[in-house]
This record gives structure tokens, C-alpha cells and sequence, in this order.
């Protein structure tokens, strides 16, 4: 897995375990849904009452389990954390549920892969904090009502319109994180090394934020990495020097591309002309599957503007062209209509 693939790794839970911001004063960005979710909470602490339950949707590592984190802390109450694909039957989800206590929160990641049948389940639990159990088989099965506690349920996900209206209007609140500035991303990375002991000025931070990809996790990850780099090297300060010879040691450019995003790209360029072509074909050409194309490398690729997609397939842009030093086809707007 690439290192500015924003997907959630086993040493990023380690990472965050650190990191993770423990208030809304600590957390960096997302002025909105912060504001929003701080009136929220007050105001349910003032009824003595669990919050509404919460949808959290956008681009992965954008700090929706740190938020969850957060709401509950400032709540004063605990918080259950799983995912979707975790809960595989009813049971499961049944056994989650019982075990939580007034006002508690239950945060599920990836909410829009929750199975059907225990999506269903879960709406009576959301609305009037009831679960409906069926006993037995057959004729003589029968359905068995428990009272669950008040409990909060805060859904995460990166696909919002893979949820079901009925699921996601069961949320009394929704919340879109965005990408963070680059001088979100550099305070962060600040924080960030300061809780790691490492030093870094303001070049140094610069340089890492630049290729972060607009995401917390992926500038953590990078800090992690020039940091490993600067002590090995016997350095006690990550400067722009310092930082740029560890993005290299990553190949990582100074847009946060990596080989597999290059290659990716390189294949339109050199077997297609820059495109338009499918993203079938793509795969093919590139050595790669159709959904890690469509899931982990077009998305940063559309965002840093360097492939559009047209009703013909994809096309690369006179920006990528220049990027990766090729000249741009005379053509290259008609390939574009």
C-alpha cells in the first residue's frame, strides 16, 4: 500500500492513538462542522440528554474517528468503536448494543456496508431505542423486544450515496468533512512533531504539507518518515533539506505523487496519447485492478487536476503533461470536447 494512500493502515491506529486530538480546541480545521457539533453538545448537556445521532461522511483520513472521539469526551461518556463490515448478523449487532449504557456512543466506520437485514434491525434501535429479536424457526417463531439504553450512534463513511435514504435520514445530523488548507496542514504537522520530540521549522513543515495530499493522516505518516530519516542521519531538526531527502528516499514529488500515481499516469500518456480511454483498458495497460484505479489513485489525480473524466474515458491534462516533462499533443484540447 502507498504511503499517501489516505486508506486507514495498522501503524496509522497506532499513530492516532497518539496524535489524535483529544477537544475541538486541539483539533485543527473543520471550523463548521466543529461549531455546529460544539452547540450540539452544550445543548444536549443542558436537556441532560444523549446527542442526536450523527453522520459523518467524506474523503478517508479527514479525522472522522478523531471527531467521534471527541463528541464523546466532551459528552463525559464512552464510546464503542466498529465498523460495518464487522457486523455480520444480527447477533452482532444485538450483543453491541445491549452492552452499552445511557448516552453512550456507537461509532461505526464504513456505515454503507452494514448488511441489509442488519441495517433493518438498527432503524428501530435509532428511533425508538428498541430491538426487535426473532426466536425460533418456522411456525413457532416469535419476535422478542428488548429495551436498548439512549445511546448516540455516529456513522462514518466515504461514500454517502451508497446509504440508504431510509438509514441516512435516521441521523439527526450530517456533517461533510473537506480537504484541509495547506496551513491547516502545516499546524498540524507542528503539533504533530511535537508530541513525537522531533523539531521542525517552517520550511520543513512546508515541504511535507505540500505533499500530504490536503489529509491529517497522510501528513502524519509522512512526519513519521522524515523523522525516522532525520534520526538515522543524527539530525535534531527536520528543515526543508532534511524533508525533501526523505520525500525522495519515498519517491514522493513535491505534489505528493508517488510511482504508482506517475505510472498510472505515464501509461495514458505513452500507450494512449493522453486519452481519452477506458478505465478497462487502463487497468489492463497499467497492471492494476479497476477499483484500486478508481479508489485509491483518480481521486488525488481528478483533485490535483492532472486526468478528467469524459464521456469518451479518461483524458490527461496539459498540467500532467508538464508535470511529468512530456510535451502536450497539438491536439490536446479536441481530445478534450
Amino acid at each position: 500500500m502507498t504511503i499517501t494512500n489516505s486508506k486507514e493502515k495498522l501503524e496509522d491506529k497506532k499513530l492516532d492513538i497518539t496524535l489524535r486530538p483529544q477537544s475541538f480546541s486541539e483539533y485543527v480545521g473543520q471550523e463548521k462542522a466543529k461549531r455546529n457539533l460544539d452547540i450540539l453538545i452544550r445543548a444536549a448537556k443542558k436537556r441532560k440528554e444523549p446527542i442526536e445521532h450523527v453522520l459523518l461522511y467524506g474523503p478517508a483520513g479527514l479525522g472522522k474517528t478523531t471527531l467521534s472521539y471527541i463528541i464523546a469526551k466532551e459528552m463525559g461518556v464512552s464510546i464503542k468503536i466498529t465498523s460495518g463490515p464487522a457486523i455480520e448478523r444480527v447477533g452482532d449487532l444485538g450483543s453491541i448494543l445491549t452492552n452499552l449504557n445511557d448516552g453512550d456512543v456507537l461509532f461505526i466506520d464504513e456505515i454503507h456496508r452494514l448488511n441489509k437485514v442488519v441495517e433493518e434491525v438498527l432503524y428501530p434501535a435509532m428511533e425508538d431505542y428498541k430491538l426487535d429479536i426473532i426466536v425460533g424457526k418456522g411456525p413457532s417463531a416469535r419476535t422478542l423486544q428488548l429495551d436498548l439504553p439512549k445511546f448516540t450512534l455516529i456513522g462514518a463513511t466515504t461514500q454517502l450515496g451508497s446509504i440508504s435514504n431510509p438509514l441516512r435520514n435516521r441521523f439527526g445530523i450530517t456533517h461533510r468533512l473537506n480537504f484541509y488548507t495547506d496551513s491547516e496542514i502545516k499546524e498540524i504537522i507542528k503539533r504533530s512533531s511535537q508530541i513525537l520530540g522531533m523539531e521542525i521549522n517552517d520550511s520543513g513543515s512546508s515541504e511535507l504539507a505540500s505533499c500530504s495530499r490536503w489529509t491529517p493522516r497522510v501528513s502524519n505518516r509522512l512526519l513519521k518518515r522524515a523523522r525516522d530519516f532525520a534520526q538515522v542521519n543524527n539530525f535534531n531538526l527536520i528543515n526543508k533539506e532534511i524533508a525533501r531527502k526523505a520525500l525522495e528516499m519515498l519517491e514522493v514529488d513535491n505534489l505528493g505523487l508517488e510511482p504508482s500515481d506517475r505510472h498510472i499516469i505515464k501509461t495514458i500518456i505513452e500507450k494512449f496519447n493522453g486519452g481519452p480511454v477506458g478505465v478497462q483498458t487502463i487497468a489492463a495497460a497499467a497492471s492494476e485492478e479497476i477499483q484500486t484505479i478508481e479508489d485509491v489513485y483518480e481521486p488525488y489525480l481528478i483533485q490535483v487536476g492532472f486526468l478528467a473524466r469524459t464521456p469518451k474515458g479518461r483524458v490527461v491534462t496539459r498540467s500532467a503533461f508538464n508535470h511529468l516533462g512530456y510535451d502536450f499533443p497539438e491536439d490536446g484540447q479536441e481530445r478534450l470536447i
